[in-house]
């Protein structure tokens, strides 16, 4: 008897078969369910992972906060060379968690990545702390450190990054997604916790408190370090109680293979009497690797679906294109924004705000602001009748962040107009200062006993600003004409181009004598304060500046040397941040010298308040683009491609920031200029997003789902279980 009858419906129920293909996993899961907090359904062990968090946030951004004030001020670097290594660092933090998802995926898992890599990164804090010390070598040894401990920083960092929230999710069983979802949400508020409390606390650690006579910048890094260490030995005390899952391979890796075997297929076969096929991806059809993350053995629907993912996220990743110019926009608080704040007054009345303190607005508004667009701004738009779609969102980030700069560039133009210009080719400034008993008038004649400059100064005084003088040549000598009494000195100095200088009057007796000094010291325009000093006492003293520092001042109207001399105080009064002043050192009868204070450039005027304008315009736009963005493309990707998202969301930041590296080094543009310029680029590429984003097909959550009648068969351990089908035999 035949037993396959035509037309006959038989049930037939398929037996769970074993297969060899498929390696068996046992999962190091605890048998017993997990202790919970308080009686809830909240394990234990998120408790421990956000703490770890919260204290690895105020580790990054603490150390990250003062970053471009100890390249400027510790390591004498330019302005330029600070903004790329910055900007070269949080490059690497954000091409690194590359690195950590795959070793975590594929080797270690995520809990020995999290602890093997924390590791390193305090390590990486203890050398970069031990960088900060002025005591350990010299200017070699600070940068390698430096350089050393930043490296190894940003490979903790960037390590962890992808692994702890992920980490966090795997403690919840399935039957709890609400409180997952609720758990991610204090995951972020402790970031933004860890964050707005470091960068307000390490800038007052750096300038606040003084180590070795200057800026504590090895306190600075090493509390933020410290607290790295709590980090780790918090997240290493719940260790017994954490669900581990074990490594199950790295979708990122299973992409790029499908994409890549794509590609050199297409070429291989690129002959024309080959058919053609509907979409690039799937000349991946014949053969791309079966071992999948979760091992299934039906490599039919494993490479069907696969392909079909990857069509779905190759999709997302086009709009990815542009996105990286705003994050090169958004990064530049810590860097160029934070220089900016060095060249203003960052005294508010009832509190005196450090340059790199302005950076904690942004934190701050991003938790203000989130709350608001939700509840209040998006709404009222939604009721004006406006379709305000998530492209929509980002393209309006864009266009504030663009506005942010434009109007950092007005702030820049501002600031520029209250600093003292710089002496340019052929070009000196010279300013006169007569410490002479009487009033004397000087002259300054040129090549052909023409007068240049013609003033009267009288005693103790100084001219009232700078005399800006022309030179035939780069060096020069002038003649100087000085009346004194009845009694008239001709005098002859050199000067060279773009240079400041100082003539210094004295009279000894009967006499007047002149000297010229150079104003190396006058060039503030770093905002810090610069002091110099003139003894006119007959012999040399020592003057402390703090507990480490001093200088000695030569006697008969020395400018600055070194021994010691007795003891003495001196009141300086308040020096204001950007100003230069000048110290006269004078003798008082029958009491200790005093100090004769001069300002040769006055002190910031333009306060620090001025940017809090770009700072909320760029957070709003922050708010718009980046959670706007994130929430987008989670929802255009299949759930087997989100890890690859956000792979691919955290490089867009990484290139962000090599445009900003590259721009400093190379574009040559005076500040405001370069503000303008990254203004105008953002909002060339907001055009382009605008465009590519208006041809975009939005695709429906439930279109990524599969038929029923596609479904992958579900897994366990080595045992392939199938469902029961009616089938016609």
């Amino acid at each position: 008897m035949n037993p396959f009858q035509k037309n006959e419906s038989k049930e037939t129920l398929f037996s769970p078969v074993s297969t060899e293909e498929v390696p068996s996993r046992p999962l190091s899961l605890p048998k017993t369910p997990p202790p919970k907090i308080c009686g809830s359904n909240y394990p234990l062990s998120i408790a421990f992972i956000v703490v770890n968090e919260f204290c690895e946030r105020f580790s990054y951004y603490g150390m990250k906060a003062v970053l471009t004030l100890y390249f400027l001020y510790f390591l004498h670097w330019s302005e330029d060379t600070s903004t790329s290594i910055y900007h070269a660092f949080s490059s690497l933090c954000y091409f690194t968690p590359i690195l950590g998802a795959a070793i975590a995926d594929s080797w270690l898992g995520k809990f020995k990545t999290i602890i093997y890599l924390s590791l390193v990164y305090v390590l990486g804090h203890v050398v970069k702390s031990l960088g900060a010390l002025p005591i350990i070598g010299g200017q070699t040894v600070h940068t390698v450190l430096s350089l050393v401990g930043l490296s190894l920083i940003a490979l903790g960092t960037g390590g962890i990054k992808p692994c702890v929230a992920a980490f966090g999710g795997d403690q919840f069983e399935e039957k709890h997604a609400e409180e997952r979802t609720r758990y991610f949400s204090v995951f972020y508020l402790s970031i933004n916790a860890g964050s707005l409390i470091s960068t307000f606390i390490t800038p007052m650690l750096r300038g606040d408190v003084q180590c070795f006579g200057e800026d504590c910048y090895a306190l600075a890094f090493g509390v933020p370090g410290l607290l790295m260490v709590i980090a780790l030995v918090v997240f290493t005390m719940g260790s017994k109680i954490y669900r581990k899952p074990p490594p199950e391979g790295n979708i990122v890796t299973q992409v790029v293979k499908c994409i890549w075997f794509a590609i050199s297929n297409r070429f291989n076969n690129r002959s024309g009497d080959i058919p053609k096929r509907q979409h690039w991806l799937d000349w991946a059809a014949e053969k791309y690797p079966v071992n999948f993350p979760n091992n299934l053995a039906c490599s039919f629907f494993l490479q069907k679906q696969l392909i079909m993912d990857v069509k779905a996220l190759t999709r997302v990743l086009f709009l990815y294109i542009p996105l990286p110019m705003f994050w090169a926009l958004l990064d530049q608080q810590g860097s160029r924004w934070t220089l900016q704040a060095t060249r203003m007054n960052g005294n508010l009345g009832f509190f005196v705000l450090q340059p790199d303190q302005m950076q904690v607005l942004n934190p701050l508004l991003v938790l203000i602001f989130i709350p608001l667009f939700d509840l209040v701004i998006y709404r009222l738009v939604s009721k004006c009748g406006i379709s305000f779609s998530s492209l929509r969102k980002m393209a309006v980030g864009m266009i504030l962040a663009s506005l942010a700069f434009a109007v950092a560039a007005a702030v820049e133009i501002k600031i520029n107009k209250m600093t003292p210009p710089q002496p340019g080719p052929k070009e000196i400034f010279l300013q006169a200062l007569n410490l002479a008993d009487e009033e004397v008038k000087v002259t300054v004649l040129g090549d052909e006993n023409n007068i240049l400059l013609e003033e009267s100064i009288r005693s103790f005084q100084k001219m009232p600003h700078y005399a800006q003088l022309h030179l035939k040549t780069r060096s020069q000598d002038f003649h100087f004409y000085l009346k004194y009494h009845n009694m008239s000195v001709y005098t002859k100095h050199s000067v060279e181009e773009k240079n400041w200088y100082s003539l210094i009057i004295r009279e000894d007796g009967k006499n007047i004598y002149s000297m010229m000094v150079k104003d190396e010291e006058n060039k503030t325009t770093s905002g810090m304060t610069a002091l110099r000093f003139v003894n006119t006492l007959h012999k040399e003293i020592n003057i402390s500046l703090g507990t480490d520092v001093s200088l000695s001042v030569g006697e008969d109207y020395g400018v600055s040397h070194y021994p010691e001399d007795k003891d003495f105080s001196l009141n300086m009064g308040l020096l204001e941040s950007g100003a230069a002043y000048l110290f006269v050192i004078i003798n008082s009868t029958n009491q200790d010298p005093q100090a004769w204070k001069m300002e040769d450039i006055p002190a910031n005027k333009l306060s620090i308040a001025w940017q809090l304008p770009q700072y909320a315009l760029v957070t709003a736009g922050e708010v718009m683009f980046s959670v706007t963005g994130l929430e987008f493309s989670y929802s255009q990707a299949p759930s087997s491609m989100k890890s690859v998202l956000q792979a691919a969301w955290l490089l867009t930041v990484a290139v962000g920031n090599i445009i900003v590296l590259v721009v400093a080094q190379f574009s040559g543009l005076v500040q405001w200029a370069e503000f303008i310029l990254f203004s105008c680029l953002l909002l060339v590429v907001c055009l382009v997003f605008s465009i590519m984003g208006y041809y975009y097909v939005p695709i429906q959550p439930q279109d990524l789902q599969e038929p029923a009648d596609k479904q992958i068969p579900h897994i366990q351990g080595n045992i392939i279980n199938l469902e029961t089908k009616k089938t016609k035999l």
